[in-house]
């Protein structure tokens, strides 16, 4: 039996992690578990733990494992740390060695997508066997690469297969949202779904809630959904990076939220792409500058 299919033992703990629910995750009694699925709720627990900020203890907790999921984890982790090439280069090695491995596939093409190398990633991922783990991570690879038509064909497929799983659901959201549209009220239904039930509800589904409510135009109700989660979590970069949209679409004065944005993630690609395009600016612009002559 799929451990994460709805009658798996690992499904409440697989949903916790996707939720956003790390704190969940981490505390989730894993004593009535069969010892086949010991090691995929530890890998989940050791994720939630990084997505928690705590890589470092992370890192020290695997080091010297010698299974492959451990391995790429502990990649993961030194990633988070900042700690790119060696990263990388673990997850190269593993990907030559158990890139059969479901851990290794979704783990590495994560480290791989984080760092650039988005055709290997997905040369990584693309040897999944009805993973829906890897479905999800290609499925934003492909949003990111701006290859909406792979996007979509990639949930299509999963659909098919894994009718009304939770990942499935959220994957066809993403992709809803830059289809637009009647898809916007669409991943509307689910992010609000996941954000207002008490038994599902975390910062990230809040701020799903409220992208689908910025592009569906409503602004108050956004900006309560921001505001939800910047209150359960003043540093979340993603509640920050969106209220700061918000702030400029209402037309109020973004450099506060931009300077808390700096300090929370100072490589947050909001703040990456945006100091992109001053500089793009500013050079253009030096092109006509009014030229004195004496």
């Amino acid at each position: 039996m799929d451990p994460y299919s709805a009658e798996g033992e690992l499904i409440n703990i697989h949903n916790h992690f996707h939720q956003g629910q790390y704190q969940e995750v981490i505390d989730f009694d894993t004593s009535a578990l069969s010892a086949e699925n010991e090691l995929p709720a530890r890998i989940l627990a050791l994720r939630a733990r990084i997505a928690l900020g705590q890589a470092e203890d992370v890192a020290a907790d695997v080091q010297g494992e010698s299974e492959p999921e451990l391995a790429a984890v502990g990649a993961l982790a030194e990633y988070s740390l900042g700690k790119a090439d060696a990263a990388v280069k673990t997850i190269e090695k593993l990907a030559s060695s158990a890139g059969d491995n479901q851990t290794v596939q979704v783990l590495g093409g994560t480290v791989l997508q984080a760092a650039g190398k988005s055709e290997e990633a997905l040369a990584l991922l693309s040897q999944h066997s009805g993973s829906l783990d890897a479905v999800a991570l290609i499925t934003q690879i492909h949003l990111q690469q701006n290859r909406t038509d792979l996007a979509l064909k990639e949930v299509a497929a999963a659909r098919r297969w894994a009718q009304d799983s939770l990942l499935v659901n959220l994957a066809e959201s993403w992709v809803g949202l830059r289809l637009g549209g009647d898809k916007y009220q669409q991943a509307f239904y689910v992010f609000e779904e996941l954000a207002q039930a008490p038994s599902t509800s975390s910062i990230a589904s809040l701020v799903s809630q409220a992208v689908c409510e910025l592009h569906l135009g409503r602004v108050e109700e956004a900006q309560s959904a921001l505001e939800q989660a910047i209150q359960k979590q003043p540093d979340y970069a993603e509640a920050i990076a969106n209220f700061l949209v918000l702030t400029v679409i209402i037309g109020q004065d973004p450099a506060e939220l931009s300077s808390s944005l700096k300090k929370a993630a100072p490589q947050h690609p909001f703040i990456v792409d945006l100091e992109e395009k001053s500089a793009l600016f500013d050079k253009a612009a030096a092109k006509y500058s009014a030229k004195v002559s004496a």
